[in-house]
């Protein structure tokens, strides 16, 4: 479309693909993992909102429109797409700041900085970005995310929670008065019961095998099949019920969830409000387009489906943060959980996320009213144990194993995004990670003189010369500055792998100098990407090339 730049992406949903030569048994496996994926978002969805500061129908009709644009649009056979853990700090950070509007605004301006990256064939940018700074910045959203749910966790009676790191613990110390045992008890169990429950159903517990064993309980062993969260969301909430247990719920704090299709809202917007929210949006964009192709590649490597299309991804995640908010959504982008679920269940296609958000839908639209006595400690309970599985805390001891580099990278982004916010701390953790590839890059560079007579010069160039590593000529330099003769210095570049402008700047101050007293420069055995720079700028023709 513009002369001198690559075409833009083709928009090639992946459900077109996957929909050649469908058959019923595929889609047989996609209505199950579709349905076993619905029910196991229900809790994450409202648990997501509340924690985000947003009423808990934000979080399902999130993931029920989203997730549905996301899979029936993106470039994966089986990611499912919805509100996730990893934007909690960042949502609700916003609200605190801007307001619920300027949340939708950005969400929008969001999703189309998401379209435009895949449209311009931008989705594998995402993939330079060092794993420590992704580690760094995931673990430290874990924490704020477990930190957030203490309040509910251990029921204590705040208004509403600051969104700075340190407020945050100052508001939780000030209000340890009003410690409710029974919402930390619920709390508790929850995230106890979501540690044993898989463990009880695993195929080689000691309990699976007495249990089929046991013959009459199959009811018993239907359960095995239900996720830990719907248990737990449950069991726990019909106790709290019959034992009248004095905790808040999602009826007590929100009035319910109402039960019918939300309303098209048109938020307030200007160009004079957009221009203010550019660090908001930034953050949305940068976060939700790195969670989505993380998850991608997760499902790839799960799935025997074809290799995700990060463009076409991105650009159904862009599409799907554009339209939600105008439905009172918060932002959505791939989550590792569902789609690990959505495999293992069995899916094949899109068709599953498909069925996931119809699933969702029929919950919302027919059991809203029951929503009401879910204790919000449950909730809480769910969310640790999400941001426990959220982080990779191993990293941390594996520390010693690896480089000063790594170790600078990783620590400064996971305590940034703590005490500041994701975008600082992905910004810096970015400069670092360039600022020491540049180092080491240099570090790798040699300019040796082997021998070294009155008229002649012999040495050797290996590596890269390039911005960085350009000082590592001073000593070369030297010699053809301090010079009275007609000194010839040939250089051996065979092992010179690259070459950009300011080291062409450096060889040209070299030939410079060594012209002054009628010496030259000889360059031995070039490789083809310097060679093609010294013939391109013309250097080439005032210095002497030897094959």
């Amino acid at each position: 479309m513009f002369p001198g730049l690559p075409p833009l992406a083709p928009f090639r949903p992946r459900l077109l693909q996957d929909l050649r030569g469908y058959t019923k048994q595929k889609f047989a496996l996609d209505v199950g993992a579709g349905a076993t994926v619905g029910i196991v978002a229900l809790p994450l969805a409202m648990a997501f909102a509340i924690a985000s500061g947003l009423k808990p129908e934000a979080g399902l009709w999130t993931a029920i429109i989203a997730g549905f644009l996301i899979s029936a649009l993106g470039g994966t056979s089986v990611q499912i797409g919805g509100p996730a853990g990893a934007f909690i700090v960042i949502v609700y950070g916003i609200v605190e700041r801007y307001g619920l509007a300027n949340l939708l605004i950005s969400t929008v301006s969001a999703g189309v900085l998401l379209f435009l990256l895949g449209w311009l064939r931008l989705g594998t940018l995402v993939r330079y970005v060092p794993v420590s700074v992704v580690i760094g910045f995931t673990n430290g959203i874990a924490v704020l995310v477990g930190l957030s749910q203490l309040r509910d966790a251990m029921g204590l009676q705040v208004d509403k929670m600051p969104a700075d790191f340190f407020s945050q613990i100052g508001t939780l110390v000030s209000a340890i008065g009003s410690f409710n045992p029974y919402a930390f008890g619920l709390a508790m169990v929850s995230v106890l019961g979501l540690f044993i429950w898989p463990r009880l159903w695993a195929v080689d517990s000691q309990f699976r095998k007495q249990i089929d064993n046991i013959q009459g309980i199959s009811a018993l062993k239907a359960t095995s099949r239900l996720p830990g969260p719907v248990i737990a969301l449950i069991s726990l909430s019909l106790l709290a019920w019959v034992l009248s247990l004095p905790v808040e719920t999602i009826g007590s704090r929100f009035g319910g969830i109402p039960q019918g299709l939300p309303v098209f809202q048109w938020p307030a917007f200007s160009w004079e409000t957009v221009k203010q929210l550019v660090a908001p949006t930034v953050t949305i964009a940068l976060l939700g387009a790195i969670e989505s192709l993380l998850c991608a590649r997760v499902a790839d490597q799960l799935s025997a489906s074809p290799k995700h299309d990060p463009n076409q991804e991105l650009m159904a995640q862009g599409i799907a943060n554009t339209v939600v908010p105008f439905f009172g959504g918060m932002p959505a982008t791939g989550t590792v959980a569902r789609t690990v679920t959505n495999i293992r269940a069995g899916a094949l296609s899109p068709v599953a996320g498909i069925v996931h958000a119809a699933t969702l839908a029929a919950v919302v639209l027919l059991a809203a009213p029951l929503a009401m006595h879910i204790p919000l400690a449950v909730l809480a309970g769910v969310l640790l144990f999400v941001a426990w599985n959220m982080g990779e805390w191993r990293e941390f001891a594996r520390l010693k194993q690896f480089s000063n580099h790594y170790r600078i990278m990783l620590l400064s982004t996971f305590v940034l995004t703590i005490v500041f916010d994701l975008t600082v701390a992905v910004e810096l953790g970015m400069v670092l990670a360039i600022v020491l590839f540049v180092r080491r890059q240099s570090a790798l560079f040699s300019a040796d003189i082997d021998e070294h007579q009155e008229q002649r010069i012999e040495g050797r160039l290996y590596g890269a010369l390039f911005f960085g590593s350009v000082a590592k000529l001073d000593a070369l330099q030297h010699a053809a500055d301090t010079t009275n003769d007609a000194l010839v210095m040939r250089l051996d570049a065979r092992h010179l792998i690259s070459l950009d402008t300011s080291g062409l700047d450096a060889l040209e101050q070299l030939q410079r100098s060594l012209g002054k007293h009628g010496g030259r420069l000889v360059l031995r055995g070039l490789q083809a990407q310097p060679r093609s720079l010294l013939e391109r700028s013309g250097f080439a023709q005032h210095i002497d090339l030897e094959d």
